[in-house]
């Protein structure tokens, strides 16, 4: 019996010998397997940060010529609005100058026309349109406009009056 057991013994020992050879050539396969799965993963990781430093430097460098004409535009458009706020000054002081030149001219006429006889100055006026009739008897003292309308034939009188009654600007009426 002890032979018998001892024989047992050895014979489970052999089989159980060859069960963990076969679990470690399994294993040894999976072992591989896995190895060369990893290696593509790493692979596949690498090629994916590539891609990704690739497409972060092509954004940036788009970023940066984007950036670029934005600052242009921005440089452009200072120099527009510069030229803008230039251009409306020299409007406004040519308002300015024409308005002086205006008032100067008015002030002429109507110290050339004070100074007139009011037959004479009746009779200018009297040829005169309307409206360039009324806006230089605009600049007259009521007295000499008075003096100088009552010279003037009725009709073209009146005409003027009413103009004048309108205020000026004076414009011609159609």
């Amino acid at each position: 019996m002890k032979i018998l057991l001892s024989m047992l013994f050895f014979i489970s020992l052999l089989f159980s010998a060859s069960n963990v050879y076969e679990c470690n050539q399994i294993f040894e396969q999976r072992k591989a397997e896995l190895s060369s799965k990893i290696e593509k993963i790493d692979e596949d990781r690498e090629a994916l940060e590539a891609l990704r430093a690739a497409t972060n430097a092509l954004l940036d460098k788009k970023k940066k010529i984007l950036l670029q004409k934005e600052a242009d535009i921005n440089a452009t458009l200072q120099k527009i609005n510069l030229k803008e706020k230039n251009l409306k000054n020299i409007i406004a002081k040519n308002k300015e100058l024409l308005k002086a030149i205006k008032e100067a001219k008015d002030d002429k006429i109507s110290q050339t026309y004070s100074k007139m006889k009011d037959s004479a100055a009746a009779q200018i006026l009297s040829n005169m349109k309307e409206y360039e009739a009324a806006r230089i008897l605009f600049n007259l003292q009521a007295k000499k406009i008075s003096k100088i309308m009552a010279k003037m034939p009725p009709d073209k009188a009146s005409k003027i009056t009413e103009i004048l009654v309108k205020g000026p600007p004076f414009k011609e009426m159609k």
